[in-house]
């Protein structure tokens, strides 16, 4: 089912907010060396659940701080209720996930430059499993 064009706009603006607070947050913890951003936003048609998609680099700091961040999705939803306040009725549950789509694009584009070449080195591929 596509998205309507509410369902859109209220994700953009959750993901402006989100993206926002969560700087804010990192620059109170004093993190550093350590760039958090918010990908993508799907709200579900009945506007009660917002997934909020979280890249992290670098990536084996990755889980981690997506921990973190679930650990403080409520302060999180707090504070993004407080800035759309006379936009939204209600504020959407959050969840939290991480988006490791750059670093699955980064593998691939290795493998296609020689890197990992299953040719050579059969031992990188998965095994089948026989059905």
């Amino acid at each position: 089912m596509e998205e309507t064009q509410r369902q859109k706009k209220i994700a953009g603006i959750l993901q402006e907010d989100i993206s926002s607070v969560l700087q804010e947050k990192m620059r109170q913890n004093a993190v550093k060396n350590l760039l958090v951003s918010v990908t993508k936003v799907t709200v579900t048609p009945d506007l009660g659940y917002a997934k909020a998609f979280v890249s992290v680099f670098p990536a084996n700091k990755a889980d981690a701080v997506i921990e973190e961040i679930k650990e403080m999705t409520g302060e999180i939803r707090h504070e993004v209720a407080a800035r759309v306040r006379h936009q939204f009725r209600r504020m959407p549950e959050l969840q939290i996930y991480n988006d490791d789509s750059l670093e699955y694009m980064d593998q691939i584009d290795r493998e296609l430059k020689g890197e990992n070449n299953p040719i050579e080195n059969p031992d990188i591929l998965p095994r089948r499993k026989k059905s």
